[in-house]
């Protein structure tokens, strides 16, 4: 029956993070004691000052059709949220609020790449970059780095990267899956590269608050850079809302209004009821995120610590987020009970056999050396968790 469905389809690869998650569910399902480390989901509730604002939205009857691009109190929001936190000066009209963070990004792949146009992408990138600008017709052209590097692309390998082809880039800081943070020094001296070029950025910027470095800087706040630079948020991650399906952008007017068109023929706009949840997000001090925040920063110091201790795990001390992307090749080509390990794939699949822990291949994310973890759960998992995978390889 393949030849029914799209090349579109039959070319795109699946999510390797939903993959592994549907996996150890199965795996649950027959009984078996899996710890998952795959999903990038906060295992904290939503706070309550959110929920209350959604339970106020249903009793006020917000059950009707919203704007395509967003209601306007909620872009006012987003454009106050964005001076506060960003130093980003938008305007309601250069907002679009969309069914999460992803689809916001498809949105400015659809709108802004044409066949053949190429688009950097500093490797580890998020999973789902790369089949988004390929079923938009754009090039990935895969800049690596590496743990040694604390997985961060230099001016000189961007310059690198460049061709007459290149329309964008596109990167998260806070990183995911390496929770690296790009210093304002870094990102000005990108920018220097890219202002020579003419270069479109996409700044994914959802994991801003989930930051141990002492604050997040915009790529888009660099003078000159404002009206080349897409910058994307949402609501998922620092505040605990992934079911709630809400991001946004601020863009140049002409992308904002190409993206609102493109959504009017997709999906329309967004949840009426978590748009105007979004609001009491949004609006709100970043402060009331503190005990989430230090709950992941503990979380992060105690697996980078346990890791230490696993022989061939290289890591870096990621930033923010909430994954480590340690560095396995140490393992390739030897045998762990019976099975061979070849490639990243390879240990991961190791490690939900035979340690009953899910992770993320790195090949998913542009790097065959790492597999990504997510400490997105109990510090008793996690010690559980890092207990069995070091089993699994000394023995």
């Amino acid at each position: 029956m393949m030849n029914v469905l799209s090349d579109r389809i039959n070319n795109l690869a699946t999510s390797q993070t939903l993959a592994m998650a549907a996996k150890a569910r199965e795996l649950k399902a027959q009984g078996k004691d899996i710890i998952s480390l795959s999903l990038g989901e906060p295992d904290f509730n939503t706070p309550d000052f959110i929920k209350e604002a959604a339970k106020q939205a249903i009793d006020d009857n917000y059950s009707t059709y919203p704007p395509v691009d967003g209601y306007m109190d909620l872009k006012e929001a987003i454009c106050r949220k964005f001076k506060r936190d960003n130093g980003l000066d938008y305007k309601p009209s250069q907002i679009v609020v969309s069914t999460g963070a992803k689809q916001s990004l498809y949105n400015i792949a659809q709108v802004m790449l044409n066949d053949g146009d190429e688009v950097i992408l500093p490797a580890p990138y998020w999973v789902s970059y790369y089949e988004m600008i390929k079923l938009s017709g754009g090039v990935p052209v895969v800049v690596p780095t590496s743990v040694e590097t604390d997985f961060k692309m230099t001016a000189e390998q961007l310059e690198k990267a460049i061709t007459p082809k290149t329309k964008m880039m596109w990167f998260s800081s806070p990183c995911n899956p390496s929770g690296s943070v790009y210093s304002e020094a870094e990102l000005t001296s990108l920018c220097e590269v890219l202002k020579k070029h003419d270069i479109y950025v996409v700044s994914d910027e959802i994991y801003e608050h989930i930051n141990f470095s002492g604050g997040s800087f915009s790529i888009g706040a660099i003078p000159g850079m404002f009206d080349k630079t897409i910058t994307v948020n949402g609501v998922a991650k620092a505040f605990a809302m992934t079911g709630w399906r809400i991001g946004y952008i601020g863009a140049p007017e002409f992308i904002a209004k190409a993206c609102t068109k493109m959504q009017g023929q997709v999906t329309s706009g967004a949840n009426s009821i978590a748009q105007r949840a979004t609001i009491a997000a949004v609006d709100a001090d970043p402060k009331v995120l503190g005990h989430m925040v230090e709950a992941f920063h503990s979380r992060r110091d105690l697996v980078i610590n346990l890791m230490n201790d696993i022989p061939g795990f290289k890591n870096n001390i990621p930033e923010g987020a909430f994954y480590v992307f340690p560095d396995i090749s140490y393992y390739f080509g030897k045998t762990l009970k019976g099975m061979t390990i070849n490639n990243a794939d390879d240990f991961s699949m190791y490690l939900l056999e035979h340690a009953n822990v899910a992770t993320v291949t790195g090949d998913a994310f542009g790097n065959p050396d790492c597999i990504r973890i997510s400490y997105a759960t109990s510090e008793e998992q996690l010690k559980e968790a890092l207990q069995r995978i070091k089993a699994a390889v000394t023995e």
